[in-house]
């Protein structure tokens, strides 16, 4: 990656998951190589509206997730810890993380040290 790139989260769609066990969670991928011309970095925005979930689940990279709207409880190795404006969470790889319902609409802003969303190794409970 030699150059900067810019990316306007409102210009893209939001995408789910096709398996609908993995919960109802949207997010709008900002920077992954498989979608911008980058590296080393995949960061996007997560959308949840209220009763939505994110079913429990595990991946070896570490993720950061980064509170932007709303307030939600992010459960990490079972462990319960509010994600709201403001608020990082770090969350480490291989941790079994999700979110079990949400109480309101929230959004916030995830990265992961990788080169694309699709070397995301995403291991569902």
């Amino acid at each position: 990656m030699t150059h900067p790139v810019r990316i306007d989260q409102a210009n893209l769609p939001d995408v789910t998951w096709d398996d609908p066990a993995r919960g109802s969670v949207r997010w709008k991928t900002l920077i992954s190589g498989d979608v911008t011309a980058t590296d080393s970095l995949v960061c996007g925005i997560a959308l949840m509206d209220k009763g939505d979930t994110f079913a429990l689940h595990s991946h070896p990279q570490p993720e950061l997730y980064f509170g932007l709207e709303g307030e939600v409880d992010v459960q990490i190795n079972g462990v319960a810890h509010r994600l709201k404006p403001g608020v990082a969470l770090f969350i480490p790889g291989d941790a079994v993380h999700g979110v079990l319902a949400a109480d309101e609409p929230v959004r916030w802003f995830y990265t992961f040290a990788a080169d694309a969303f699709a070397d995301i190794a995403y291991s569902f409970a």
